[in-house]
């Protein structure tokens, strides 16, 4: 009998390739999808296209979405005030902090952890909750960090009945950005995936036309590009520019730092 997995999926990058990591160890995965307010919230029909395309090759991936775009007056982030910019760089710049939208983990987790409960006594099955958290992120983002998760799954375990049937799986949290591609890499050879055809619906950016195309200047797009090109990769998602114009800008930036 496979295992259940329950994934926080954003349709970008790194929650895609976790997507494909469990099902490659033959997890049967629930998503649930957050529109929280964010301006890059094409993301969400990205992760429609990601299950589509899954689902058509036979899996058989269950998505919800969870509108919490209310709470949105209440969050302080260039992420979600339409009178922010988006700052662009490196994640390593300070200015960076403005994409941190307060608490934005901990509500998500709070939703699985949730929905787990309710899943495990439908389903009389343990479930394990996956989120795409890795090294990259430990810098900037508090709530990436794994002392973060521990913490918080104590706090839920006090807090609910039956929490024992309830467990984290975070298999990138010292992944950088390119061990990620290179596990979704490797699941889309064990899967018979097309890795190119999956990663183009995906989008990483923070800064997207309403055409799902970035300008790959923000911080995220960035660390990508970079991530892409360790590993001697085109990124297959189209730019705004050409890739080797992104991929000079991204290299840039890095060597600056360096």
């Amino acid at each position: 009998m496979n295992k259940i997995a329950l994934i926080s999926l954003s349709g970008g990058m790194d929650s895609t390739s976790l997507l494909l990591h469990l099902l490659n160890k033959n997890y049967n995965v629930y998503s649930l999808t957050y529109n929280y307010g964010q301006k890059h919230v094409i993301e969400i029909e990205k992760s429609k296209d990601i299950i589509k395309i899954l689902n058509n090759k036979g899996f058989n991936i269950k998505q919800k979405i969870i509108d919490i775009s209310s709470s949105t007056s209440i969050l302080d982030s260039s992420l979600t005030n339409k009178n922010s910019k988006i700052p662009k760089g490196h994640y390593q710049d300070k200015n960076m902090k403005e994409t941190i939208v307060p608490n934005r983990n901990a509500i998500f987790i709070s939703f699985l952890y949730a929905y787990a409960l309710t899943l495990n006594k439908n389903l009389s099955r343990p479930i394990d909750l996956s989120l795409g958290v890795h090294s990259g992120d430990h810098e900037i983002y508090p709530d990436c960090r794994p002392v973060f998760y521990e913490k918080i799954m104590d706090a839920f375990q006090e807090g609910n009945w039956n929490s024992k049937n309830i467990s984290l799986y975070l298999p990138y949290v010292e992944f950088d950005k390119a061990d990620i591609l290179k596990d979704a890499l490797n699941s889309c050879d064990k899967l018979n995936l097309d890795f190119n055809k999956i990663f183009q619906n995906t989008l990483t950016s923070y800064e997207p036309d309403a055409d799902g195309i970035s300008n790959g200047k923000t911080g995220s797009d960035i660390e990508r590009i970079l991530a892409f090109n360790e590993l001697g990769l085109k990124d297959p998602i189209i730019y705004k520019d050409s890739w080797e114009s992104v991929l000079n800008n991204a290299l840039k930036i890095s060597n600056k730092l360096n």
